[in-house]
C-alpha cells in the first residue's frame, strides 16, 4: 500500500472511531489513544486541566508502549483496531 493510501484508510478509520455511536472500553480508548498520537508524530506528552494523576499516568504508560512503533506501523494498528471494534 502507498503511503497516500495508508494514510487515507487511517483518515477512514480516525472519522469512523471519532462518530461510532458506541462506548468503548478504556482500555481500547487508550489503545486508540496512543497509537493516534504515534501516527500522527504528536509525542509531547501534556495532562488536560483537571485531569487525575492516575489518568496522566495511564496515558503515559499507553504512549510508551507504541512508541517502538513507526509512522506507518502505528497507523496499520490504528486501522485494525478500528476493524476490531466497528464491524
Amino acid at each position: 500500500m502507498t503511503e497516500q493510501g495508508l494514510h487515507t484508510k487511517f483518515e477512514e478509520a480516525f472519522n469512523r472511531v471519532r462518530d461510532a455511536n458506541q462506548e468503548f472500553p478504556p482500555d481500547v480508548l487508550l489503545q486508540f489513544y496512543s497509537l493516534y498520537k504515534q501516527a500522527t508524530q504528536e509525542q509531547r506528552f501534556s495532562s488536560q486541566d483537571g485531569e487525575h494523576e492516575l489518568v496522566s499516568a495511564f496515558k503515559m504508560n499507553a504512549l510508551l508502549q507504541v512508541k517502538h512503533l513507526s509512522f506507518d506501523e502505528a497507523k496499520e494498528a490504528y486501522i485494525a483496531l478500528a476493524n476490531t471494534y466497528l464491524k
